[in-house]
């Protein structure tokens, strides 16, 4: 199950809860770069630090990246 939120973040249950209603939810956003095709690469903060996927399949894998490998990553992007 999935809940639009105001700045483009959609919620939802991970995979990995369980069903007697203890779960874990991740608030995924599309990156601002993406296109409106449906071809973009989704984010989401986690404990890991942050979670990356491929909008075009949400139910695959994701990918866990630190936090400062994360934020070291969105600096070599900044000019």
């Amino acid at each position: 199950m999935s809940a639009p939120e105001p700045g483009g973040v959609v919620w939802r249950t991970s995979s990995y809860s369980a069903s007697h209603g203890a779960c874990v939810e991740v608030g995924w956003r599309a990156s601002s770069y993406s296109g409106n095709q449906g071809d973009c690469v989704e984010v989401a903060p986690a404990s890991e630090g942050i979670l990356v996927r491929d909008s075009k399949n949400p139910a695959g894998p994701a990918l866990a990246v630190p936090a400062p490998a994360w934020q070291a990553f969105l600096t070599t992007l900044t000019p």
